[in-house]
């Protein structure tokens, strides 16, 4: 690969990830550079994954809009290999089915469920922040016959998944600002270059009003300086995408949170500032509204989903391996489960199926998608993943 043709392609994804793009519109001019540095089959299949869980809220390919059924099933109910979660906690964070299954992928099920759909070959790559935070997966396929992926793809897409990684964020949180589906959804202003407020949503005024300003109707210091910081990075290379975030201790007391960034769209510069109370991870909520869990069952949980070990969990929350399993008892007999992998399949199709499959109705809809589990999802799922047909 020619390094000119891949210095200009992730420039210009960098670039893109600075742009305030909706989702839909960013994995859809991400396609050309992708492809100019890595030839593959078909499209690129673009996902979010909620950072809390490491589970899936939406799925975006141009040739398939519908996520199949199967897919879902290998991912959360089977035993398989090269699931996105696999790779998200992986050291490198990108790799090949082929590497993983010594060069004979052909007994696993997603190599078949691949081979339906004419991918022989897969690589998926970890959407994370510089911070190591993980907002999504990219993989591509290669139809049988052509050269394997190699070291060059995977460097490129490590390259560039931090600035895709951003811009995923920042695009979840601009369309639970714009659009939300629950009262915990972020607020949002829109700020002009000027640094004068153009928009606001609704009820987005009583966390602006908790916050010190320099007269009685200016906009708040610390949303000024956001939108400010967010203005300079769109000429800014060294920033790469990253939203402008700044946690803010409010005059009652209360932390809020403000995130900053262009829009698009716009021949003179807007910035939107999403504001939002800090908050525990959504998913942590539900586990105590949905099933009672205490505040370990819930750590411990959202550290099953994400595919830790006994061993990695009792490191990671100070405990014995032995506590683990016991409070893994408890979340058993809370969930109605009986196994590891039974808890990530409740989950996900109680609370995270409905967003990722509302998700796809608006992605054709050109509207806004969202992050995080289904407000008020149902917590009666045994009967598993519903069959959507695909369109």
């Amino acid at each position: 690969m020619n390094q000119r043709t891949r210095q200009r392609s992730q420039d210009r994804i960098e670039r893109l990830s600075r742009q305030g793009l909706d989702l839909v519109a960013l994995w859809r001019e991400c396609r050309e550079p992708i492809a100019d540095v890595i030839p593959h089959y078909w499209a690129p299949c673009f996902y979010t994954l909620d950072p809390a869980s490491l589970l899936i809220t939406s799925h975006f390919d141009e040739m398939l809009p519908v996520l199949p059924a199967d897919f879902l099933d290998n991912e959360y109910r089977a035993d398989g290999v090269h699931k996105l979660s696999d790779v998200a906690k992986s050291d490198q964070g990108v790799s090949t089915l082929y590497e993983i299954t010594d060069g004979d992928p052909s007994s696993t099920a997603r190599w078949k469920s691949n081979m339906e759909l004419g991918g022989d070959q897969e690589i998926i790559v970890s959407l994370r922040t510089r911070a190591g935070v993980v907002w999504g997966s990219l993989a591509l396929y290669r139809e049988p016959g052509r050269p394997m992926f190699g070291g060059a793809d995977k460097e490129f897409l490590r390259a560039i998944a931090p600035s895709l990684a951003e811009a995923a964020r920042n695009a979840l949180l601009l369309g639970e600002a714009s659009d939300p589906d629950s009262t915990g959804a972020p607020g949002l202003v829109v700020l002009n270059s000027s640094l004068g407020i153009d928009s606001a949503t609704e009820g987005v005024e009583r966390w602006l009003a908790d916050l010190p300003r320099p007269a009685p109707r200016a906009v708040p210091v610390a949303v000024a300086a956001v939108a400010a910081r967010a203005l300079r990075s769109v000429d800014s290379p060294g920033e790469s995408g990253e939203v402008a975030t700044s946690r803010v201790l409010s005059e009652s007391g209360t932390w809020i949170v403000l995130h900053g960034a262009v829009l698009a769209t716009r021949p003179d510069p807007q910035v939107a500032v999403i504001v939002e109370p800090a908050h525990p991870a959504r998913i942590a909520t539900l586990l105590m509204s949905a099933y009672g869990m205490t505040d370990r069952e819930k750590e411990l949980t959202q550290l099953v989903l994400k595919g830790l070990s006994t061993v990695e969990i009792a490191q990671t929350l100070v405990i014995s391996p032995h506590t683990v399993q016991q409070h893994l008892k408890h979340v058993f007999e809370k969930t109605g489960v009986r196994s590891r992998r039974d808890l990530v399949a409740k989950v996900f199709f109680s609370h995270y199926e409905g967003r990722l499959r509302d998700n796809e109705q608006r992605a054709a809809s050109r509207l806004p998608l969202r992050g995080g589990p289904m407000p008020g999802s149902s917590v009666d799922h045994d009967h598993g993943p519903s069959r959507t047909s695909m369109s």
